[in-house]
């Protein structure tokens, strides 16, 4: 999926940012305006193994995003970087906003708001190539059960709107699900919603197999 001299852009919530630096964040491959997370490893590993590819990676999460928020930025953080490839993972601040603060957003919104937002980005970029990574939650930390429900919802929707957009589809629910057999929840995401540094690894790698076809990484 990935082309020589893509540029791949990385969007999402605090689990995408991951404390990147906004003043590095217009220099494509910088490594702290990459963040600290999986976009980074992402990059890095990608970086390393296809030098002379010309890619060019970039990191647009936001802490505290939820879909309508990424939305209200799709053309200043999105359509007016014209990537070629764009990797999304938005959706459990929807959930929490709801759950905490009563400023969440219902799953029948949050599909409208990425159905609209995916086909104003085609319609502005027609050639660009879509990465849908499922929202997830683990078991512990502030995560109750009803959390759990509501963005097993969220991953149908990932689901419909992958299959719509012919986009790729990366499974990060459950590859934490078959991660918690060899260590606890916390052990992968401190509080249920964002990931250790294990866990960010373990993203790369689910994203890194289901987008470029990689086997494996060390």
């Amino acid at each position: 999926m990935i082309k020589t001299n893509d540029t791949i852009l990385f969007q999402g919530d605090s689990i995408t940012d991951c404390r990147r630096d906004r003043d590095n964040a217009q220099t494509p491959n910088d490594l702290h305006g990459l963040g600290s997370g999986y976009a980074k490893i992402v990059a890095a590993e990608m970086l390393c193994n296809r030098p002379e590819a010309g890619l060019q990676f970039l990191n647009r999460g936001i802490s505290g995003n939820r879909s309508v928020d990424l939305y209200a930025r799709i053309k200043a953080d999105l359509i007016n970087l014209k990537p070629d490839v764009v990797s999304i993972l938005i959706g459990v601040n929807d959930t929490w906003h709801e759950k905490r603060g009563g400023n969440g957003v219902s799953v029948p919104k949050y599909e409208r708001l990425l159905r609209d937002l995916l086909t104003e980005v085609r319609e502005a970029l027609p050639e660009v190539r879509f990465v849908f990574c499922d929202p997830f939650v683990l078991p512990c930390g502030v995560v109750t059960e009803d959390w759990i429900s509501e963005v097993a919802e969220r991953r149908e929707v990932i689901s419909r709107l992958a299959r719509d957009f012919q986009a790729v589809h990366v499974p990060f629910q459950s590859e934490f699900d078959k991660a918690m057999e060899s260590a606890p929840a916390a052990y992968w995401a401190h509080d249920g919603v964002h990931p250790t540094a294990a866990g960010h690894m373990l993203m790369a790698k689910c994203w890194l197999r289901n987008v470029c076809g990689y086997t494996e990484i060390p």
